[in-house]
């Protein structure tokens, strides 16, 4: 099954979001900011990202270009 990284800075949106997946057999890792997600995009290799396009700090616009970029 799939590895699915959500970068959110809502509480309730991961929550509501991770038990959705997880509940159809994803595998799921979180991030609560932009700058978080970054590292876990490095880290865990997730084969989708959903994302906050407007969080604190780095929005989901300027994590998409930096994720892209790395690859």
């Amino acid at each position: 099954m799939a590895n699915i990284l959500i970068v959110d800075d809502s509480p309730t949106e991961i929550h509501v979001m991770t038990s959705m997946l997880e509940k159809h057999g994803f595998s799921v890792a979180t991030a609560n900011s932009g700058e978080e997600g970054v590292e876990r995009a490095k880290s865990d290799k997730p084969d989708l990202i959903l994302m906050d396009v407007v969080m604190p700090g780095m929005n989901g616009k300027e994590l998409a270009e930096i994720i892209t970029e790395q690859d």
